[in-house]
């Protein structure tokens, strides 16, 4: 099972003996046993009883809350682990300092590279695309990375990376009904990037459990500058995993013949935002969930495992090299 998605409206959810259900109206539209269950995540509306409340916290199963658009609203914690260890290394390294340093090169590293191989990837596939010009400026920020001496000039080339990524996303949807132009949010204006941010939210609920399960305090980054309220470290081990899990699923389900089409959208008319039709929205979260379990070989490891493991393998890397284990935070790079 993994994680449950809610997505009716003003549903239930209740507990009976060791299930979780899930009504609306009286009826019963789903129920699942509680041992199988990862995470929670309701889009839009819901009442939650007060003891699923509890077993979810006995249990350490984490529930966020989403908007209908992938808009993140809060977040049901359960306790953070004990391992004190972890969280004082991540502490130690806050600020300006070599770790910090060497792990933002390592989430920056990460996100170009598996930029760089999505576009290769593609490049390799069509003889109609031609994104060279991207994979030239991705590969320049690569090599620049190992001599850069700031945090900050780290971020300046992770935005150049992503800007030439995404300067040619609209290449890659040739054959579909669909285009892209630029990254909105907030809320999303277009097909495409209404289906990019919903699948970052879910990832970043992904990521964040993860690290809540190794022990991290997610709301201290090293990428991300800290900010009230923003889980820092989740947004930064979950760069890695933008292109891997929902780019990639994203690209698949709009080309696919049976994926989704301009008829699985809707616009409110007021704000212009748009958003997923029930249908779609419950076979993009089918294909997110599928996407999750596929397996690959882990370059570190040297087995294979689903990307949900990699998730907490990551952050089990992340926590070996803040607490002086290893010498460098190896990021997750497919080819």
């Amino acid at each position: 099972m993994g994680t449950m998605y809610v997505v009716q409206e003003d549903a239930f959810l209740g507990k009976l003996d060791e299930r979780l259900q899930i009504k609306h109206q009286g009826e019963r539209l789903a129920d699942i046993p509680l041992l199988k269950l990862q995470g929670v995540v309701v889009l839009g509306r819901a009442t939650v009883s007060p003891s699923v409340v509890d077993v979810l916290l006995e249990r350490n199963i984490p529930l966020s809350f989403l908007t209908r658009y992938g808009k993140y609203r809060g977040r049901l914690e359960p306790e953070v682990t004990r391992n004190i260890f972890v969280r004082r290394g991540q502490w130690t390294a806050a600020g300006d300092t070599e770790t910090a340093l060497m792990a933002v090169r390592g989430f920056v590293r990460g996100k170009l590279k598996n930029y760089r191989s999505l576009l290769q990837r593609k490049q390799r596939d069509s003889d109609r695309l031609d994104v060279t010009g991207a994979i030239s400026q991705l590969e320049g920020a690569i090599a620049a990375l190992a001599k850069t001496p700031t945090i900050a000039q780290l971020r300046g080339y992770e935005g150049a990376g992503s800007a030439a990524y995404f300067g040619v996303f609209n290449q890659l949807l040739q054959g579909t009904p669909f285009e892209f132009t630029h990254r909105n949010r907030r809320p999303p204006k277009d097909p495409v990037n209404s289906l990019l941010s919903l699948g970052y939210a879910l990832l970043r609920h992904d990521v964040q459990s993860a690290l809540n399960i190794v022990g991290f305090d997610p709301y201290l980054g090293y990428l991300h500058t800290e900010r009230y309220g923003r889980p820092s470290l989740a947004l930064d081990v979950m760069e890695e995993f933008r292109p891997l899990v929902v780019d990639a699923m994203v690209l698949s389900l709009l080309k696919k013949p049976n994926g989704l089409g301009l008829g699985d959208f809707e616009q409110e008319p007021l704000n212009g935002a748009v958003s997923l039709t029930e249908d779609g929205l419950k076979r993009f979260l089918r294909a997110y969930e599928e996407k999750k379990q596929s397996k690959f070989k882990h370059p570190v490891m040297g087995r294979k495992c689903t990307y949900q493991e990699a998730f907490e393998i990551q952050g089990r890397l992340l926590a070996k090299f803040l607490m002086g284990e290893i010498e460098s935070y190896p990021p997750l790079v497919l080819r």
